[in-house]
């Protein structure tokens, strides 16, 4: 094969989807590998051993209590952007994007089968598409602010690393879009464009208090649930001092490159607890249960996906990235 043949059809794989979420999955088990090594395989049986109903019921009550409020404010946004959808049958469909995200490579199937299966509903799939980036990236937004807040007043052992961290992301970021937009006409047309759909889905006051609303309680359902795991492998961390941890380890979550979470949220988990003093193999331990918990906290999701599946047999849905493939943005979190 010449060079000039086959430099495109490389090209054609770097950029494929299923490349992306393969490469991906493969960080996120380099990542989990080399905290194995570090810190052996104890914690992530302690973890495991420290599950038991009290706790498989608490997880089941948060994660119920995040999932309505991440359904709200996707119904906000929807309504809004004129594809909306009854809270109900949006808490259904969220459980559903749940647990397609936690347990197909990429994190996003979910969001991209509710994406297609609102717009179809509503007749506009691009507005789906829109909806779901606008509610994800806003989730996004509110936990960041939160770990902001939260590590100035009580997370100083690793503020100096996190915050600065956080910053060259959102500066990179930043820089990107400005460059992009300043070299080319139809970036920038489509950035108003995106931006005019922003301002449509959350402009209002009101639309955006509840937008926020919902978003705060999201991240402290997932903040409790983590308490609950760090409790249950024997820790005792302090309400604030918790929510520090917690908040930080979030974000590592929320990081692209995992086995459904795995991965990065295991090895910040065991920085943030090893700097605290609380030692590497707890934090490991205690985010490992939490990803056991996070796991069986979608299983209602499960059971809506097959009894979906036998209602409509027939339905067929794209492979992920073609609805959110220029669109999604932040989505993975």
């Amino acid at each position: 094969m010449s060079a000039s043949t086959s430099a495109p059809r490389i090209r054609a794989i770097l950029s494929s989807t299923w490349f992306r979420l393969a490469a991906r999955s493969l960080v996120g088990i380099v990542v989990l590998v080399a905290v194995i090594a570090q810190v052996g395989s104890e914690p992530f049986l302690q973890g495991l051993s420290s599950i038991d109903l009290r706790v498989i019921a608490l997880a089941l009550a948060l994660s119920f209590v995040a999932t309505v409020a991440a359904a709200w404010r996707w119904s906000i946004i929807a309504g809004r952007l004129g594809v909306g959808l009854p809270l109900r049958q949006a808490v259904g469909r969220y459980y559903r994007s749940q647990f397609f995200n936690t347990v197909l490579p990429g994190g996003v199937v979910g969001d991209v089968q509710r994406a297609v299966t609102q717009g179809r509903d509503a007749g506009n799939v691009a507005q789906g598409a829109r909806a779901v980036v606008i509610e994800r990236t806003m989730g996004q937004v509110v936990q960041i602010v939160l770990a902001v807040v939260v590590l100035a007043g009580f997370g100083l052992e690793f503020e100096g690393y996190v915050l600065p961290a956080l910053g060259i992301v959102l500066a990179v970021i930043a820089l990107a879009v400005f460059v992009t937009a300043a070299t080319s006409a139809r970036a920038r047309r489509a950035l108003r464009r995106e931006l005019g759909e922003l301002s449509a889905g959350v402009g209002s006051p009101g639309a955006l208090v509840r937008v926020v609303v919902a978003s705060v309680l999201v991240v402290g359902c997932h903040v409790a649930t983590l308490g609950v795991a760090v409790a249950a492998v024997g820790a005792s961390v302090p309400p604030l001092r918790l929510a520090a941890l917690a908040l930080v380890i979030l974000l590592a979550a929320s990081i692209p490159f995992n086995v459904g979470g795995w991965g990065p949220r295991e090895g910040i988990a065991g920085w943030t607890f090893a700097v605290a003093g609380l030692g590497a193999a707890t934090g490991v331990a205690a985010s490992a249960l939490f990803g056991v918990l996070a796991m069986i906290a979608v299983a209602p999701g499960l059971v809506l996906a097959v009894a979906s599946a036998v209602r409509h047999p027939r339905t067929r849905e794209p492979a992920p990235g073609v609805v959110l493939a220029g669109a999604r943005g932040k989505v993975d979190s």
